[in-house]
């Protein structure tokens, strides 16, 4: 990733200011002069397509505006929805989304803004050390679009980055059992891993997650308990450095995770994960 310098980056930062300057200008002297609605719209879009978002949205809502009871008005919430989206200001873009689906539920446009509320929430994720509500939002919006629309491509798309919500989310659970862990509450770290590997188990943290429920079970002489965490991991991830961790470890407590019958295996899973196979 190329680094801005300080001179170029002070520049941008004027040039985002001149731009806000001059929108701001732009919504004053824009006057209400009627004009047909394919005229407005097509302004619109053109702005939209030159990057100049902040005059796309005047002319979008202009649209609404003059034409209230139009196709084309309802085609702009969404547009304007989108330009919002696309100068990063998230609430209005929100909002705009959400006003249509209030108005308009079962609209054309109604699958994409779906998708808009999802990409708003989708891209304000932060990083795993602070509050992930805002990944929980995004979670929520992309099982949505699923259940709403499972065969469009926006559902595809859902899919792809609902698998990095999980990952986000299973992360946080993560860093908080470790955190515990190293502070000696260890039945609270329990509950962290056991909730990755409860509800994200197709994520990249399932591993260690397993791992650390030996860890932990073992720190409570939880043998059984550490025993199909173990037999659980070394059945699904056998080659990964987790799983030897975990062997070693129980091994030195007198566990033979060798002496484990495939079906004995089977049974342990079940009991740690009710369901798994």
């Amino acid at each position: 990733m190329s680094r801005l310098t300080p001179l170029p980056l002070a520049i941008a930062a004027c040039a985002l200011v001149l731009g806000a300057c001059q929108s701001s200008t732009r919504k004053t002297e824009l006057a209400y002069v009627e004009r047909p609605v394919e005229q407005l719209y097509n302004q619109a879009a053109g702005e939209l397509d030159s990057h100049d978002y902040a005059n796309a949205i005047l002319l979008f809502e202009e649209v609404e505006r003059q034409h209230p009871y139009s196709e084309w008005a309802r085609k702009s919430m969404v547009m304007s929805a989108y330009a919002s989206y696309k100068t990063r200001d998230y609430t209005t873009a929100l909002a705009a989304a959400e006003r249509y689906l209030a108005l308009h539920p079962g609209g054309s446009e109604a699958e994409y803004a779906y998708y808009l509320i999802a990409l708003c929430h989708f891209d304000q994720i932060i990083d795993v050390g602070r509050d992930q509500a805002t990944t929980e939002l995004a979670r929520e919006s992309l099982n949505d679009i699923i259940r709403r629309f499972p065969e469009s491509e926006y559902a595809r798309d859902a899919s792809v980055k609902l698998d990095m919500v999980n990952d986000q989310l299973a992360g946080k659970e993560m860093t908080v059992g470790r955190w515990y862990l190293r502070s000696n509450q260890t039945l609270s770290a329990v509950n962290r891993f056991r909730t990755v590997v409860d509800r994200y188990q197709t994520t990249s943290h399932t591993p260690e997650a397993l791992h650390r429920l030996v860890e932990a079970y073992l720190t409570l002489g939880l043998k059984d308990q550490a025993l199909a965490a173990g037999a659980t991991l070394g059945y699904n991830y056998p080659e990964s450095d987790w799983y030897k961790m975990s062997y070693r470890l129980l091994t030195n407590e007198g566990v033979d995770l060798e002496a484990v019958s495939e079906s004995q295996r089977r049974t342990l899973i079940q009991r740690l994960i009710p369901g798994g196979k």
